[in-house]
């Protein structure tokens, strides 16, 4: 059911980010960027594809099994797409984009539950490298250890699963980077917040299935902050006796 509700909270989300005009052209900005990203490192990404595919297994001379070598190479393809818009996600975030992720959490959090709770009030720019600094243990040392486990599982016999467990560790840390954003706000320790997220893995791991298929990942990554937050206040907060 975790698994279910994840899936549908991130499009739930979307939906009322189409909604709603502010965080519209919020998801869109977050788009914009993420898009052109993406476009300049699937370039990159894409014109090495042959030499990746040869690494992983080189193109056989029976007739009989080539057609699974044409099926993984398709895979492969849509895999380095749906990996560079993780990258590009990454670049994103530390460049400008967690100040977008807040303050759609923020309007997000007025709108369903009339107002917002923060521990403490900072300056903008205090508040800026607060942010930045959650982003490190949050989202790019996770996802950055699980492209890496990506790239040595094409060193092994047994790199086709390890691509796929990088990949969907991937997802569920960047799902993490969402749901992270009310209790990071409300600054909760990192232990506690982790815990959190090994306790609510089956959430994650649906919640960033979206983020796995290529295209559509660049717009339910735009808008992502959306469905978490409306996941964590009307399952966290109402949840939790105040």
């Amino acid at each position: 059911m975790n698994l279910i509700s994840g899936i549908a909270y991130n499009y739930k989300g979307l939906k009322l980010g189409l909604k709603t005009p502010v965080l519209l052209f919020l998801g869109f900005v977050r788009f914009l960027v993420i898009v052109i990203l993406t476009v300049v490192s699937a370039s990159l990404i894409l014109k090495y594809h042959n030499e990746i595919l040869s690494l992983l297994w080189g193109k056989p001379e029976s007739n009989w099994i080539i057609w699974l070598w044409y099926v993984v190479s398709w895979l492969l393809t849509f895999l380095l797409m749906g990996l560079s818009a993780v990258i590009s996600f990454l670049v994103a975030q530390i460049l400008f984009s967690v100040m977008i992720m807040d303050t759609m959490s923020r309007i997000t959090e007025q709108r369903v539950a009339g107002r917002e709770k923060e521990a403490k009030h900072m300056s903008w720019f205090k508040y800026f490298f607060y942010l930045l600094r959650q982003e490190i243990p949050r989202v790019v040392i996770p996802v950055m250890i699980a492209l890496i486990l990506m790239v040595l599982g094409w060193f092994t016999p047994l790199s086709p699963v390890t691509t796929i467990i990088s990949a969907l560790a991937a997802g569920v840390f960047l799902a993490w980077d969402n749901t992270d954003l009310i209790p990071a706000r409300r600054h909760e320790s990192f232990g506690r917040r982790f815990n959190f997220l090994l306790k609510n893995l089956g959430f994650h791991l649906g919640f960033g299935l979206w983020f796995l298929i290529p295209v559509l990942n660049i717009v339910f990554l735009s808008f992502a902050p959306v469905g978490a937050t409306l996941y964590y206040i009307e399952r966290i907060d109402a949840e939790t006796p105040q």
